[in-house]
């Protein structure tokens, strides 16, 4: 059966041919799946850096796995547990919150009642021009004063919380 399955997907080397390619391929492919749907779709929905870096990682060896660069199985392996330690660290920041910022970051209030905090956005590197950029996308507004608040959120994105309008 080994031998069969070695066949199949050839050697742990640059000498695997077109087919074999082809078979790791799609066995990967399908073990993917698998481990996003096990894993979380967190995982390749960049919602923290945390994710980010985790999807990096789980592509650049999975394929190692395709290419014959690594060894087939103990690459499989190794991706099992990368997710595995996904999910573990995911359920520990969801425990215990010091953990999670510590892995997955937090907000940065940009604007608190229509004013500019200029320390946060210096710390962040956001001009003006970017933060009113931001306003028009996701506030739908290009008025500073008309903000209540606006977030830097941990995914990169800002999110903006316009102020109640008096009529």
């Amino acid at each position: 059966m080994e031998e069969t399955f070695r066949h199949l997907i050839g050697p742990d080397s640059n000498a695997i041919n077109w087919w074999q390619m082809c078979i790791r391929g799609s066995l990967v492919f399908f073990l993917a799946l698998v481990l996003i749907r096990i894993g979380d779709r967190r995982i390749f929905s960049k919602n923290a850096a945390f994710d980010i870096v985790m999807s990096i990682i789980l592509g650049s060896v999975l394929s190692r796995a395709v290419t014959g660069n690594a060894p087939f199985v103990p690459t499989i392996i190794t991706s099992v547990a990368l997710v595995a330690l996904h999910w573990v660290l995911a359920l520990v920041a969801q425990k215990h919150h010091r953990f999670g910022i510590l892995i997955k970051g937090q907000k940065i209030l940009l604007v608190k009642d229509g004013q500019v905090q200029e320390k946060n956005m210096r710390k962040q590197k956001i001009t003006i021009h970017d933060l009113h950029e931001m306003l028009r996308l996701n506030g739908k507004t290009t008025k500073i004063e008309e903000v209540q608040e606006a977030y830097l959120e941990r995914s990169g994105n800002v999110s903006v919380i316009i102020r109640n309008q008096k009529p």
